[in-house]
């Protein structure tokens, strides 16, 4: 095996040991363990292990003999170093004493510099002088100057610059005829050559020569028709735009190849950029909203028209502000408000004019359908003492006086409108998106306020509180003479309904225009006031609803109840309900389903717990009005029991608890004697008084016969 193996990579020690074994038994000792011979292997390995050794020997030589060359050769590095150290602080001071040099010279050369200026200087101002007072004294002798410069056209540009100067001596000379003339000449050859170098950079405009109107304009600088060229420049680039029927359209690609031109030709360009944009604002886009406002005779077109026409107005200003125009961040909204300030300072009175005709629209068309005349309803005191005395002279005499409005229910009718009420809202909604954007920061919050008003005014005054008023009067009296047709309930559902959806409305539109003032906390009392307002005609009108109801219950009672009901004489003529039960039971059915559709939430569970109280009270009363014999009680508890049933509906706890508990009271009527005091004090009617249970037994017709005053003792 050669040792060559060892310098192989990578180098495995385990199977180098694997091959010498593999190869040193050969093929008979690796097949057959009988021929296997260890001392054959361990001879090897004793040969393997000596060349190893010799092997590392020769590498230790070697490895001595490189590290011996290492030494030498960073030896001979640090040498070089050395020398280049040397080397770099000599051509480093052999640099500072150049830059010395390099300085005394520089400085010789600036002095020298200034010593030419002085002298220069006084000789060019002099030589500038003379040539203009040789100038000045051709406009003083002759009508014309004689100079080429003034008569050359392709010198214009120096003429432009002589005459500025001389323009400039003419206005310090003092006033007499002797200068007159000469001043008056310069003057007339001063605009001539403005209106020349006008004429030049228009003709260098049209021909898209942007170097000859950069030198053109510079030169106009300083003239005093700067501003003529200006508005030329503004004119000639607006020139071919402008062919649509919508100038807005037109506005943005202008203003783009514009501002390129300008950046390129004038030295201000801000201010030449902002005239420009002013020029498109005054003209083109004024006189086309003018046009579009001029007719208010369709005051909602119009005001979609401003709306549309402000906003992309808005919006215009908003693209082309990426352009320089000046440092004043509000120059384009001051553009825009001075466009439109006219229609913007009557803009809130003509909104709630338009408002208030749309929503009257709206609900007289309503009406109008309804084939309903709108009444004067009175409400307040006079008007419930005046339904009061109508119902306690009725109760007394047992007849109809009637002293106050008369009751009519109007067939069932809510005169309440969901569809009406998306209409007013939808108007409201689309104002309150107009405010928002056509009022200014300081009237939003005042003018949103106004549009409120009028939906209040027509929604929740004229249509909400007038259909509650109306529903109000038509509730019959606690002591009808006939079964009740009770509307209210449906009257409150559907208010509720357009209220929440009233309320919806204010947060969503009203609130973000007044959050931020202190308007918003008046806001926020005036629905609440509002709110309270129909509640509490609500709540008035739901605790008549319940009295009618209970008065017809007691009616029912009073007219079908006989005495004879509750002591039968046999089995045989007793039925299981009484008809009074019955007709009582049928109308609380109808009752019970006509809340149920039209009450949701907690007005359900208010206007249950008031009539289920009531009519335990009315039936509680009236079963204390007859006696009953041990067949009687049977029939009282039947009936009890189809009460408690019906009341079960109501899915109140309390009412279904006190109806429990007449029914146990009731259970007193067939209990024996001897079991009553037991009955008394079971769980059933614990925590009743005593009182009330000696009333119920002193209603049994063996209660003397049978001595039970005494069992409650």
């Amino acid at each position: 095996m050669s040792l060559e193996e060892l310098e192989q990579e990578p180098f495995n020690a385990h199977e180098f040991v694997e091959r010498l074994a593999w190869r040193t038994m050969g093929t008979k000792g690796r097949s057959n363990h009988d021929d296997f011979d260890p001392m054959l292997l361990h001879g090897s390995f004793e040969k393997m292990i000596q060349d190893l050794k010799e092997k590392n020997a020769q590498m230790e030589k070697k490895v001595e003999k490189l590290e011996d060359a290492c030494k030498e050769e960073e030896k001979r590095h640090w040498q070089r170093v050395g020398d280049l150290q040397k080397r770099n602080k000599a051509s480093y001071s052999h640099f500072q004493e150049l830059d010395e040099r390099i300085n005394l010279v520089a400085t010789k050369v600036v002095h020298l510099g200034d010593q030419l200026e002085g002298v220069n200087t006084p000789r060019a101002r002099a030589v500038d002088a003379q040539r203009l007072m040789n100038f000045f004294n051709e406009f003083l002798h002759y009508d014309e100057p004689k100079s080429s410069v003034f008569t050359d056209p392709f010198q214009l540009q120096l003429a432009a610059e002589i005459i500025q100067k001389l323009y400039q001596i003419a206005l310090e000379l003092p006033v007499g005829e002797k200068f007159d003339n000469a001043r008056k000449k310069i003057w007339d050859r001063y605009l001539h050559i403005e209106k020349e170098l006008i004429a030049e950079f228009l003709i260098a405009h049209r021909h898209e020569d942007r170097r000859k109107m950069k030198r053109v304009a510079f030169v106009l600088s300083n003239f005093k028709g700067y501003g003529e060229c200006v508005d030329a420049f503004i004119e000639e680039s607006m020139k071919g735009a402008f062919q649509k029927l919508d100038p807005f359209d037109d506005v943005v690609p202008l203003c783009t190849r514009t501002s390129d031109l300008v950046t390129g030709v004038f030295s201000s360009p801000d201010t030449v950029m902002a005239k420009f944009v002013q020029t498109i604002y005054n003209t083109k886009l004024q006189k086309h909203i003018a046009s579009k406002l001029e007719s208010k005779e369709d005051p909602e077109e119009y005001l979609i028209t401003l709306f549309q026409l402000y906003t992309r107005t808005m919006k215009l200003s908003e693209d082309i502000s990426v352009f320089k125009m000046g440092n004043d961040s509000l120059f384009l909204t001051k553009l825009t408000k001075s466009i439109f300030v006219k229609h913007l300072e009557a803009y809130i009175n003509f909104e709630t004019k338009y408002l208030k005709e749309r929503c009257s629209a709206h609900l007289q068309r309503y009406y109008d359908g309804k084939d309903h005349t709108k009444k004067q309803i009175q409400s307040g005191g006079l008007s419930e003492l005046r339904r009061d005395l109508q119902a306690k002279i009725g109760t007394m005499t047992k007849t109809n006086i009637n002293i106050g409005p008369a009751i009519e229910n109007f067939g069932g009718e809510t005169f309440l409108s969901q569809e009406v009420t998306i209409s007013l809202l939808q108007e409201a909604k689309n104002a309150f998106k107009r405010c928002k954007v056509l009022s200014s920061s300081s009237d939003m919050s005042g003018n949103a306020v106004q549009i409120f008003e009028v939906l209040v005014q027509f929604l929740v005054i004229e249509h909400i509180d007038y259909a509650v008023e109306l529903g109000l009067q038509a509730i019959p009296l606690p002591d009808p003479k006939s079964q009740p047709e009770v509307y209210f309930f449906d009257v409150v559902g559907q208010a509720n309904t357009l209220f929440h959806l009233f309320e919806k409305q204010f947060m969503d539109s009203l609130v973000p225009l007044v959050i931020s003032s202190p308007r918003h906390s008046l806001c926020l009392q005036r629905k609440r006031e509002l709110r309270e307002q129909v509640e509490n005609k609500i709540d008035t009108g739901l605790d008549r609803s319940n009295a009618a109801i209970t008065g017809w219950v007691r009616n029912i009672l009073a007219a079908e109840q006989k005495k004879s009901d509750f002591k039968p004489e046999d089995n045989d003529a007793m039925q299981m309900v009484s008809p009074a039960c019955l007709k009582v039971v049928n109308f609380m059915r109808t009752i019970s389903g006509s809340i149920h559709s039209s009450l949701d939430g907690k007005n359900v569970e208010a206007v249950f717990t008031d009539l289920g109280t009531r009519l335990h009270r009315v039936i509680f009363d009236h079963l204390q009005g007859f006696m009953y014999n041990s067949l009687g009680a049977m029939l009282v508890i039947c009936d009890v029991n189809e009460y408690r049933k019906s009341v079960k509906d109501f899915k109140i706890p309390m009412v279904t608890e006190l109806f429990e508990k007449l029914h146990a009271l009731c259970n007193l009527l067939v209990v024996v004697p001897e079991n009553l005091k037991q009955v008394c004090s079971g769980e059933q009617l614990a925590g009743i008084d005593k009182t009330v249970l000696l009333s119920i037994i002193q209603l049994r017709t063996d209660f003397k016969s049978a001595k039970l005053a005494n069992i409650l003792k």
